[in-house]
């Protein structure tokens, strides 16, 4: 586990994501969280909200588009053009909530939900809500997330913002969890230098 992991926030008022590394924004895209809005509770095809953890990155070395099922690659690879189904595609980053009862346990838990940050054949979707829970981006930023910026570890906070600039610097998992006792919201971090 990477000790000074980055941060990620995804936020869905603006559906963008950004990650930080050590105070400092390195990476900004658009993003499609779900359709149906924000929650945790399984079947609702919810993007679930607070704090989580990157368990596992999938998909380094195939091509850009490479299509996914299971979190195996099918040997098809998405060029352009509309298909039948909601395609995973170029990398898959599967969260793990962090938060018992609201993103983690039975009903709500992320990582049973298959929650990823993932590429999509659905790219003309990108900064309007439109997937079945994940959080979508672009073949390219999936590739870049996965293979430049981001590993297993890394700290991930969905929700709509509650501040115009993300936290000035990276945060420790130990940190994470501190804040988390006892909580049952989920503000938008607030982390100090």
């Amino acid at each position: 586990m990477n000790p000074f992991p980055a941060l990620v926030l995804v936020d869905a008022s603006t559906q963008t994501l950004s990650v930080w590394k050590d105070g400092e924004k390195v990476f900004g895209c658009a993003v499609s969280t779900g359709k149906n809005g924000m929650g945790c509770v399984d079947g609702s095809g919810c993007t679930p909200v607070g704090w989580h953890r990157i368990s596992e990155v999938i998909g380094h070395g195939q091509p850009l588009g490479a299509r996914f099922s299971s979190r195996e690659p099918t040997g098809e690879v998405w060029t352009s053009g509309p298909v039948e189904g909601d395609w995973i595609t170029t990398r898959i980053l599967w969260l793990d909530g962090l938060e018992a009862g609201l993103n983690k346990g039975p009903g709500v838990d992320s990582h049973e939900r298959y929650i990823y940050i993932h590429g999509t054949a659905r790219e003309d979707e990108l900064g309007h809500p439109g997937s079945h829970g994940c959080v979508r981006t672009s073949n390219l930023d999936a590739r870049i997330l996965a293979d430049q910026f981001l590993s297993a570890g890394d700290l991930v906070w969905i929700g709509p913002s509650q501040q115009e600039e993300p936290p000035p610097r990276t945060v420790r998992p130990e940190e994470a969890e501190g804040r988390l006792e006892g909580r049952t919201a989920n503000p938008a971090p607030e982390i100090t230098p």
